[in-house]
């Protein structure tokens, strides 16, 4: 199969509207072609481009931010001698002399389904800052390595943030190309935006279910992104990250499991399997212990849960990593009523609100975890209509 950037490099039919244009390209370290070579190296090459700038999204165009609210500093690229502007530093949104350094804004980011992720955010500024200043975008389209299911609650009025760009669940299903189709058309964008689709892609073939497994190499787009397996369980565990609970942050296995000191793991999976197993099914969660190195409970053993979706009990299409995570606070919460949970702290500089509400759009998931009398079926009504929802919303914008 080809992605958008080796269609790109091989066609120059595609790349004969560019010429005379000034081009930006938008990346990170999993910007990258068939053979490694890095995005903007490869555009750099071609005699008939004039690539005169770059951009970096949330942990830098070269991934060398580790957490969350780290900022990236606009730099001159040392090889290219061209300059990289972050969006993730003084500003999320480009500036008027940012977009000026460009006539087109070639995009290529290797996104992870999941609408928490900062990259969809990011793309739907630039959309916006592109209708407003009348430039080009090009999305160069990449695999949805979550696949197409969707799922969770969507993102109610008023709960936009930089990880909330827009009403859809927390599974959205779209590649980067389709998103920014959904965008342009659900808020109306004035702008030239074109996908240079990718060729072979099918998100439902086995083993990788939306990763072309064995057949491309994984990059980490963010430095906690190590693997296929934690894409498979991040519309869940991202969750953790508005709790007191490590997410494996510290550990060669982030968002594949979690824990703290005083968890009781056994318990736990015990009291999850009783309240709704069917939540549990197309996985196989199995009790652990860790020790962050860093960021939660650094330098304590914790025990904990990892989700394991990288062995034969895999079955893709019952997989729902956000009913999961769900579900394991609500067992604790049954476990132990008086847990402290939810962490209070700027989360994306969002000051006023839990990091949870703001991670789930809504304080709808909180409340549900914390109503001692809701049950699973409560949360299962809300979600299936949302999830209903957006695939019926979705569909005109699909292009595989």
């Amino acid at each position: 199969m080809k992605f958008g950037i080796d269609r790109l490099l091989e066609d120059r039919r595609l790349r004969a509207p560019l010429a005379g244009r000034r081009i930006a390209l938008l990346a990170h370290p999993a910007s990258v072609t068939a053979d490694l070579t890095h995005s903007l190296d490869a555009l750099a090459r071609l005699p008939d481009l004039k690539l005169g700038a770059a951009f970096g999204p949330q942990h830098g165009l070269r991934g060398d931010k580790q957490d969350n609210m780290i900022e990236s500093p606009d730099f001159v690229d040392p090889v290219h001698g061209i300059p990289v502007f972050s969006l993730y530093g003084a500003v999320r949104r480009p500036t008027e002399a940012m977009m000026d350094t460009f006539d087109v804004l070639l995009v290529d980011l290797q996104d992870l389904g999941c609408r928490i992720y900062t990259f969809i955010t990011t793309l739907r500024y630039v959309l916006e800052a592109a209708t407003q200043h009348r430039k080009a975008v090009w999305i160069l389209d990449r695999p949805n390595p979550a696949g197409r299911p969707a799922e969770g609650l969507a993102l109610r009025p008023g709960w936009e943030s930089f990880v909330g760009a827009g009403p859809m669940p927390m599974r959205h299903g779209l590649t980067m190309g389709e998103m920014a189709r959904w965008f342009v058309a659900t808020f109306k964008l004035d702008v030239d935006c074109q996908v240079i689709a990718m060729e072979g892609w099918d998100p439902e073939a086995a083993p990788g279910h939306g990763w072309p497994l064995g057949e491309r190499a994984w990059i980490n787009p963010s430095p906690n992104a190590p693997n296929l397996w934690m894409t498979r369980c991040y519309a869940g565990t991202v969750m953790l990250e508005g709790t007191t609970l490590s997410e494996g942050r510290g550990t060669t296995r982030p968002l594949e499991l979690f824990g703290a000191p005083d968890l009781d793991a056994r318990r736990l999976i015990e009291t999850m399997h009783s309240l709704a197993p069917v939540w549990l099914e197309g996985c196989r969660l199995r009790a652990c212990w860790f020790e962050p190195t860093f960021h939660k409970h650094a330098g304590k053993l914790c025990a904990g849960l990892q989700i394991h979706v990288e062995n034969p009990s895999y079955r893709h299409e019952r997989f729902r990593p956000w009913r999961l995570q769900a579900l394991a606070f609500k067992a604790l919460r049954r476990l132990q009523p008086d847990y402290p949970l939810w962490r209070d702290f700027p989360y994306e500089y969002e000051l006023d609100r839990l990091a949870v509400d703001v991670i789930n759009g809504s304080p709808l998931l909180r409340e549900w975890v914390d109503d001692a009398g809701a049950a699973p079926g409560d949360l299962e009504k809300l979600a299936q209509r949302d999830e209903n929802a957006w695939l019926a919303d979705r569909l005109e914008f699909l292009l595989y």
